[in-house]
């Protein structure tokens, strides 16, 4: 039996089971590994240059492959592990560190790594607390990572900085592991009792091999992927371990980690293109640019799209290790270390870098302006932590500096650690020879003022933005720097109930007004939601909205900030009138339909963003003061003389007559109005200018939304929605656009995209109420039937429509009403009778479209500009003749003939007044802006959104914040 056993063991069928067999047996499974060692050790003995050697090298990496097989093979199995007793009785770590040290072969480094790690996550023998362990890993580590090192692979990096996070890890659970891996020269000088008194006399300066683990983690925070995120967690959880180690707290604070981190930031800072234009990919230009007049900006090397990969790549970059440095802030625990990071990002990025840029830009240089501009708001819309902002804007708005910051409880040793790193931050500052820039004579209210100013649209896009940002999440610094304000008692409502529905009224008129045929009950109600959601969501609203639980536990905490001198809660105010910041913002404002379409997003959104605070009173610059209230004599109520004063018939026929003059409705008068409603009432004037020079008016903005409707389901993901007046940012975060008034009327690149949308559209005439009502409106340009319905008058019975007297938008003139709407002749029996069947009526169609294409690249102007109104050209008569061609070679004959006519008129007047020229000095026209119909139908359907969004935005606040009076 036992020779067919034997016989049995030694073919081959059996090798498999009998390896098996070894390996569930821990003695020769030790066995096997000591015979591995011992194999590795005598290969790396009889070889003299192992670098040169490649036989040598290649068993060698065999053996350390089998040693780690054989480890990790172990570790699942139950106990005993003799191998990992064995490995951490010989210490057979230390000569494989110093194998794979000498060896300069990435394989042999990669399987040495894999080797300490496996030891590592075995959890046995306390090899992560060995002091020789740590000592031989942390020797191999700087090796294989140090300036003379062979170049590894991304893989070979990422399995070695995954070591040191696998150890900080292990720290983070386990902080007495850490006297293993950081060894402090005040420890190593103080080994007595006088420990205390020793540590007060650190040298100020810490040494890499005092904690070469954190170094390691320090040279690759800064990397891209697995082996950045390694690093940078790896660093956070050390810092963390700074709150239990008062050694460790010390040596942080002077080891340059604060400079390394400013510096790093202020590096990638640096890579970010000086000069920057903001475009939008050629084959993913957003319909609500596509239907204006947008041009691609030029860039050039100097000047660099947003589009860019490279600058995206950056500017990804560069924010990234900013949020590092918020996530450092936030798992940092010791005062001390914090203030110390916090110091160094000040003066060395603030003050030498980011504050010089926004100083020395320009919007005439090709786009600087418009490159930090940007930058500033990404870095505000990226970063929260309180302590950072404070910085930023305390520096860049010049805000006074504060007393004297709080004692800490901080160890004194820490503390004076803490001073001499201030001193040497201020002598490596002075020794600086450039001019140190200080934000007390020009600051960043200053920039934004100028830059509003700006004649390049970008310039001013960005830095509506940029405003937008601050109002949105930092309001509390924007109340005393950017904005003029007037303190208000909080508790007071001011405007009443009458007053509220008649301004509510107006704005829904003028809405009304525009036009057109969606449902626009049901869109209103959408936007009721969305504002009330972002009244809501505002920072300074959770202290208004939220629930008070007990009397005793109203009050939120106070704003967690470390740092002196940060505004404290926002204080009920207003807005002044006159301030300098709503007075731009509003000239920009009054030529809205001229402007670039993501101008006037931006500078809607502002507006929305100045009235959203809960805190901010909107009376006085927004709507109507009460003070400013006149109201009709009041009749007799009664004739009947008045109850005694004291019974309880008198009480409640006061309450009665104070709900009564609170229903009141004041009268409309101009000298009342806010200058941005008298704005508002005058673009409302411009639709209606728009819609008598503009043939098929009505259509042309029927056509538009439909087209942003069907662009909307192509496209869904596109990060502009018309209507909404709202930009959700893209990738690059900034959605500006330069639109000159010489821009070509159609560009090239939206011509595709814009046509097809058109004519799957087609151009059938319509005719509906602008609310979704199915009344008509008549041509007469009485505009009663949207102000019966938005409940503003009510007309007698069986009498013409009046105009409402509350809102005199022009009335005397039905051509400036702007309830007028232009149809085309016979337009009604046209669309009645259209059938796609019949060819007659089908090829009119077609002449439809083609002038309707002819009519969106018509140019016009504002009212009191010489721009002659756009002729319809073409023969309605005739269902064939009219076609497309035809249609079109009409409209640009036309044009050629009054070109020509003004070339003769120019010549004639050039002859008659060559004589009056010596006697009068030539004075040259004002600038005169012109946009494409397209570009204005667009600006129209977005001023339409903008009513509506101010009326559900006067509606959700006077529900949220009581700041309506019943009674």
């Amino acid at each position: 039996m036992d020779f067919w056993s034997r016989l049995i063991a030694n073919t081959g069928l059996s090798s498999g089971s009998s390896r098996k067999d070894a390996a569930r047996d821990p003695i020769r499974r030790r066995q096997r590994f000591e015979k591995e060692y011992s194999q590795l050790l005598q290969i790396w003995r009889s070889c003299s240059n192992l670098a040169e050697d490649d036989d040598a090298a290649e068993n060698i990496e065999i053996r350390l492959k089998e040693l780690t097989n054989i480890l990790a093979d172990e570790s699942r199995r139950p106990l005993p592990h003799p191998c990992i007793t064995f490995a951490s009785i010989k210490q057979i770590y230390s000569p494989i560190a110093k194998i794979a040290t000498s060896s300069y072969n990435e394989w042999i480094i990669k399987e040495a790594v894999l080797f300490f790690a496996t030891l590592i996550e075995s959890e046995e023998e306390a090899f992560v607390e060995n002091d020789a362990f740590s000592s031989s890993l942390t020797n191999l580590l700087i090796r294989i990572t140090g300036a003379n090192s062979i170049r590894m692979g991304s893989d070979t990096e990422v399995r070695v900085v995954e070591l040191a996070f696998n150890i900080t890890t292990k720290i983070r659970l386990d902080p007495h592991i850490l006297s293993a891996w950081f060894k402090s020269s005040s420890e190593s000088a103080a080994g007595d009792e006088k420990f205390r008194d020793e540590r007060d006399k650190f040298a100020g300066k810490t040494q890499k091999q005092d904690f070469p683990l954190f170094y390691l983690l320090m040279d690759y925070i800064h990397h891209e992927g697995k082996v950045g995120d390694f690093a940078r967690t790896g660093l956070l959880y050390i810092i963390e371990a700074a709150s239990n180690s008062v050694p460790l707290e010390q040596w942080i604070v002077e080891s340059d980690l604060s400079t390394l981190m400013a510096t790093g930031l202020g590096a990638l800072y640096s890579q970010l293109s000086r000069k920057l234009v903001i475009d939008h990919p050629s084959n993913d230009v957003p319909p609500v640019l596509a239907f204006s007049d947008y041009q691609h900006p030029t860039s050039t090397y100097e000047i660099v799209s947003s589009t860019s990969p490279d600058f995206q790549l950056h500017l990804e970059t560069f924010l990234s290790h900013l949020l590092f440095w918020q996530d450092v802030l936030n798992h940092c625990r010791s005062v001390e270390v914090k203030s110390t990071l916090l110091e160094h990002f000040q003066v060395i990025f603030l003050q030498q870098l980011l504050y010089p840029s926004l100083l020395e830009s320009s919007d005439v240089d090709g786009g600087s302006s418009v490159a930090v501009l940007t930058y500033l708001r990404r870095i505000l819309e990226s970063v929260d932590h309180p302590d950072m902002i404070n910085l930023i804007l305390h520096y860049l708005l010049a805000l006074p500096d504060a007393e004297s910051a709080a004692q800490t409880s901080a160890e004194p040793a820490v503390s004076a650690a803490r001073k001499r790193k201030s001193m040497d931050l201020a002598t490596m500052m002075a020794s600086k020879v450039e001019t140190t820039y200080s934000p007390l004579l020009f600051n960043l209210v200053d920039l934004i003022h100028s830059c509003l100013k700006s004649r390049n649209q970008q310039t001013v896009c960005v830095t509506l933005q940029l405003v937008a940002a601050i109002l949105k999440r930092h309001h509390r610094y924007a109340i005393i720097t950017l904005l003029h304000t007037e303190a208000v008692h909080g508790n007071a409502s001011h405007r009443t109930i009458g007053a509220h529905q008649q301004e509510v009224d107006f704005l829904m008129t003028l809405a009304g007004s525009i036009g057109g045929q969606d449902n626009f009950d049901e869109i209103y109600d959408n936007i009721l939601r969305d504002t009330m959601i972002r009244v809501e969501s505002h920072p300074c609203s959770i202290k208004l909205v939220a629930p008070k639980i007990s009397t005793n536990n109203h009050k939120l905490p106070a704003i967690p900030d470390s740092l002196p001198g940060a505004p404290r809660d926002v204080p009920h105010h207003t807005l002044s009138p006159e301030d300098p910041l709503l007075q731009t913002i509003l000239d920009i404002l009054e030529t809205f339909f001229m402007n670039p379409v993501e101008t006037n997003l931006s500078v809607t959104e502002t507006i929305i963003d100045l009235a959203v605070c809960g805190f901010v009173s909107v009376e006085g610059w927004l709507l109507r003061h009460p003070r400013k209230y006149i109201f009709d004599e009041e009749a007799d109520e009664s004739a009947s003389p008045p109850p005694d004063p004291s019974s309880t018939a008198f009480a409640e026929l006061e309450k009665m007559l104070a709900i009564s003059r609170c229903h009141r409705r004041p009268k409309w008068h101009p000298s009342s109005l806010p200058r941005i409603l008298s704005i508002l009432e005058t673009l409302a004037d411009h639709v209606a200018y728009f819609r008598g020079i503009i043939p098929r008016f009505e259509d042309l903005l029927q056509q538009r939304r439909e087209a942003f409707q069907t662009a909307d389901t192509i496209m869904p993901n596109q990060n502009f929605r018309p209507g909404s007046n709202t930009m959700t940012p893209g990738q690059d975060q900034a959605s500006t656009v330069d639109s000159r008034s010489e821009s070509p009327a159609r560009p090239s690149v939206l011509e595709g995209f814009a046509q097809r949308i058109l004519s799957e559209l087609g151009t059938p005439s319509r005719s509906g109420s602008p609310r979704g009502r199915k009344d008509t409106i008549r041509s007469s340009g009485a505009g009663s039937t949207i102000s019966s319905s938005l409940g503003l008058t009510t007309p007698p019975a069986k009498m013409p429509p009046v105009p409402p007297k509350e809102f005199p938008l022009n009335y005397d003139s039905p051509g400036k009403s702007g309830l007028g709407r232009s149809f085309s002749p016979n337009s009604q029996q046209e669309a009645s009778s259209f059938d796609g069947r019949d060819s007659p009526v089908a090829s009119q169609a077609a002449a439809f479209a083609a002038v309707d294409r002819g009519i969106l690249t018509r140019r016009v102007g504002l009212p009191g500009q010489k721009i002659e109104p756009i002729p319809l050209s073409f023969d309605q008569k005739t269902g064939g003749g009219g076609d497309a061609d035809e249609a079109a070679n009409q409209t640009e004959e036309h044009e050629n003939t009054r070109s020509s006519n003004n070339v003769r008129t120019n010549e004639e007047e050039e002859d008659s007044e060559q004589g009056d020229r010596s006697l009068m000095a030539p004075t040259p026209p004002p600038e005169e802006k012109t946009a494409t119909v397209s570009h204005v139908i667009t600006n129209v359907i977005i001023f339409q959104s903008f009513l509506l969004e101010l009326a559900s935005l006067i509606q959700v606040r006077a529900g949220m914040f009581n700041e309506v009076k019943f009674a």
